[in-house]
């Protein structure tokens, strides 16, 4: 069975950073399209980061040059880099993955196929 976990999250001060892991147990991820999404309170899925199998990455405007996507094949794990935090990032976190490329930027949630149980990201002074 296809299981992601996601970690990383936490608390942090606007200007800081985190970086969130997601682990893939049961499959390798190097042969999936991997995304991360992230949803306030209230609010729908939003796509922000995607990395293909072949290696292409994409980030949304809202993260552009402050968040980056990156996986590590050796440890089966996808990571997202987040610096200068901002209070509006505040939101649970989710990691995806997807048989196929996704063909929507940004990425939309319902495309994909396997999903992680989400960690929460507070960004607040």
């Amino acid at each position: 069975q296809v299981q992601l976990v996601e970690s990383g999250g936490g608390l942090v001060q606007p200007g800081g950073s985190l970086r969130l892991s997601c682990a893939a147990s049961e499959f390798s991820l190097d042969t999936y399209a991997i995304g991360w999404f992230r949803q306030a309170p209230g609010k729908d899925h939003e796509g922000i980061s995607y990395i293909s199998g072949t290696g292409f990455t994409y980030e949304a405007e809202s993260v552009e040059g402050r968040f980056t996507i990156s996986r590590d094949n050796a440890k089966n794990t996808v990571y997202l880099q987040m610096n200068s935090l901002k209070p509006e990032d505040t939101a649970i976190y989710y990691c995806a993955a997807s048989r196929f490329e996704s063909t929507y930027y940004p990425p939309l949630w319902n495309t994909f196929h396997y999903f992680g149980q989400g960690t929460q990201v507070t960004v607040t002074s």
